[in-house]
């Protein structure tokens, strides 16, 4: 039963988190991606804040402390950071790879910190889930003339989004998961709404587009992604949870290609085998050794700019 459920929420987890990339490139066809947070994290806030009246669910003041600092990282700075760098010109294969890095930063710092160990089958497994990445996304990167210090924005992103999954681990929330999100989505509503409204772009545009890509992303990527991220996290640990996101970049080109008509190379393809592989590699081990390790995680479901034909990116 056990493993059923596992193997349920980790399929969730994968489908739900590269819905925020479909979601993005729905929404920032109508307006700038800051805005389309902005609502995004408006709306579900309000939602969750209703719900969890309804539930009589309310957090103390540790708690809410707490989870500004996670919300902080774990959404804020690694959406705005990612997504600003994308919005400059980061092709977004290099973004997938760069996003692809955080399970290995989570796995040496669990192993550090937690004393985690990771064995040869996890590190082989954590290294071919690279490898099936970069293929997934290597048509992307003949891309953009930028400067070097632009790509630091989404290694930003992805250091922030590491420090908040290890953050989680260590200050170990106890709060419903419903009262977690509503929390944190109401510090980063207020931190994109101000950015918005200091950009001029703060006004949403009255377009059904728009409105449906803000439905998209608070019911499949916000409510659904990261529920199940926050859900994966507190039953099987942190690694664990970062490892399955290996499989988002090859998932979203699917996505992309039922959506909009984007090719699947049969590199992308080959890209999608690997990294299963890489994942069932470390699953593996790691379903022994991890599986009694409560923790809460971080994600918001990601959203990005672009999507490109011939890749998807790892980056919620």
């Amino acid at each position: 039963m056990r493993a059923n459920i596992d193997t349920v929420a980790g399929t969730a987890l994968v489908v739900l988190w590269s819905s925020g990339f479909i979601g993005a490139e729905l929404g920032t066809a109508e307006a700038p991606a800051h805005t389309l947070l902005a609502w995004r994290y408006v709306a579900a806030a309000v939602l969750l804040i209703a719900w969890c009246r309804y539930r009589r669910l309310t957090p103390t003041w540790h708690a809410i402390r707490i989870h500004a600092v996670l919300g902080l990282f774990c959404q804020f700075l690694y959406l705005g950071a990612t997504i600003t760098g994308i919005g400059m010109g980061v092709p977004p294969g290099v973004a997938a790879l760069i996003a692809a890095l955080q399970p290995l930063l989570v796995a040496m710092a669990s192993s550090r910190i937690f004393g985690e160990r990771v064995g040869p089958r996890q590190s082989l497994g954590l290294v071919v889930g690279i490898v099936g990445v970069s293929l997934v996304v290597v048509g992307d990167m003949s891309g953009a003339d930028l400067s070097w210090p632009v790509y630091l924005l989404p290694a930003a992103g992805m250091l922030a989004l590491s420090i908040g999954t290890v953050g989680q681990r260590i200050l170990a929330p106890k709060e419903p998961i419903a009262l977690s999100m509503a929390v944190q989505c109401s510090f980063s509503a207020a931190g994109f709404m101000t950015w918005s409204a200091l950009a001029g772009d703060l006004a949403p545009p009255m377009t059904v587009a728009f409105g449906a890509a803000v439905a998209w992303t608070v019911v499949l990527s916000t409510f659904g992604a990261y529920g199940a991220y926050l859900f994966v996290v507190r039953r099987n640990g942190p690694t664990r949870a970062s490892v399955l996101l290996y499989l988002t970049p090859p998932t979203t080109m699917v996505w992309a290609w039922l959506m909009f008509g984007d090719a699947i190379t049969w590199v992308g393809v080959g890209g999608l085998v690997v990294s299963g592989i890489g994942v069932a590699l470390y699953l593996r081990k790691t379903h022994v050794s991890e599986n009694s390790t409560p923790a809460t995680n971080c994600h918001a479901p990601a959203s990005a700019a672009s999507i490109a034909s011939n890749s998807a990116k790892v980056t919620k």
